[in-house]
């Protein structure tokens, strides 16, 4: 089933448990009641939000992440459940004992699919997707030659074109730089809570990565299997440019919240990604357990690029 994502930015609330339901009583006396278990995400962008203890237990309790947004607007914490896997103490085994050169063709396979979703967000018959795509069939195990980095210069440098924005602006693609970085940034901060929570609901540690591995970082390996998903966010926050929507506001975050409800093509089907990046992780899980050798990554759709973006 698909799961809500909900998000609180506009005004102060008070958020309650009530009947098995989520109780958002928000300025004004407005209450809206949802309940826990059709809640995915729950993200909160608003500095005078009040929890009850009951509401945040039974959000973990029913499998929701908890996205708290900083100052900047951007997510700065996620709460995620723990849950109680039948297998998780063997996935986690599983994944500690993982050979070196497994991890290493997993990265590989990462890459790859990631340059391509990249290829893919360009004109096909531009230069620079030529690349791309050659880049991607000569990717080695561990991206020895290190891929990753030369499809980005070459991606970046062409992303934009078409646009409008780009006939007066030279786009730099930078953590903390201007233009439409801020909203590619929360884009790929929603991404990564959504591949966490994937990760932990099966039965896997987010903290153990492939080939991230800075040890203050506890989102290792949802950093390694988001790299392929970006250029899903990329493809969105280039209509928002497109439509001279640059700036991280209620109708753009809205516009890449959605996401996480776009379709892409997984296991030889077609669903939503929220839905899909289960059978990502478990996929994973599969490999590290030695049942499967291929990750089921998800792709993007043909009609990805040109659906609606909310209200835009």
């Amino acid at each position: 089933m698909l799961k809500h994502t909900i998000e609180i930015s506009q005004s102060s609330a008070f958020l309650a448990a009530q009947r098995k339901q989520l109780l958002i009583k928000s300025r004004g006396d407005t209450t809206r009641f949802f309940p826990f278990e059709d809640i995915g995400f729950l993200i909160v962008d608003q500095p005078q939000v009040v929890y009850s203890h009951a509401a945040l237990q039974s959000l973990v309790n029913s499998d929701a992440a908890l996205v708290i947004c900083g100052t900047d607007h951007l997510p700065a914490g996620i709460l995620l459940p723990l849950g109680e896997h039948s297998e998780v103490v063997w996935r986690i085994q599983d994944q500690i004992n993982v050979s070196k050169p497994l991890r290493k063709q997993l990265w590989q396979q990462v890459v790859r699919a990631k340059i391509e979703a990249q290829a893919a967000n360009l004109e096909p018959c531009s230069v620079e997707h030529r690349k791309l795509t050659k880049l991607a069939r000569s990717v080695k195990s561990d991206d020895a030659q290190n891929h990753e980095a030369q499809a980005a210069r070459i991606y970046w440098t062409a992303w934009l074109e078409g646009t409008a924005y780009a006939t007066t602006n030279e786009f730099r693609r930078a953590r903390y730089g201007a233009g439409p970085n801020p909203l590619l940034n929360y884009g790929y901060a929603i991404l990564r809570g959504a591949v966490a929570r994937a990760l932990v609901s099966a039965g896997l540690l987010p903290a153990l990565g492939l080939h991230h591995c800075h040890r203050g970082n506890a989102f290792c390996l949802a950093d390694d299997l988001m790299e392929p998903l970006r250029p899903l966010v990329d493809a969105r926050v280039k209509r928002l440019v497109d439509a001279d929507q640059i700036e991280l506001t209620p109708a753009t975050k809205r516009c890449l919240l959605e996401v996480l409800t776009a379709e892409v093509e997984y296991r030889d089907a077609y669903g939503p990604l929220m839905v899909a990046l289960r059978s990502y992780a478990v996929s994973l899980a599969k490999c590290y357990a030695g049942e499967a050798k291929s990750l089921e990554i998800p792709k993007p759709c043909a009609s990805a690029d040109t659906e609606p973006c909310g209200s835009l």
